[in-house]
């Protein structure tokens, strides 16, 4: 189990940046006064650190950072 949410923190992110854009792509909603499209990319840039220290606490507690 470990192991899939290891995989899936590291392609979220480039899925949600890369592979969706074409189905964010719209001006509307407006959300906090930015296009959709770029609160989208907005939102997983600040979300990406987290899961990289996710990638981070898993691997430390399986003893992979030794």
């Amino acid at each position: 189990m470990k192991k899939f949410i290891l995989v899936l923190l590291i392609v979220l992110p480039f899925l949600a940046q890369l592979v969706v854009l074409p189905f964010v792509n719209r001006i509307d909603p407006i959300i906090l006064g930015l296009p959709f499209l770029q609160f989208w990319l907005f939102l997983w840039i600040v979300l990406t650190p987290f899961c990289t220290f996710g990638i981070y606490q898993l691997q430390k507690s399986q003893g992979g950072l030794d």
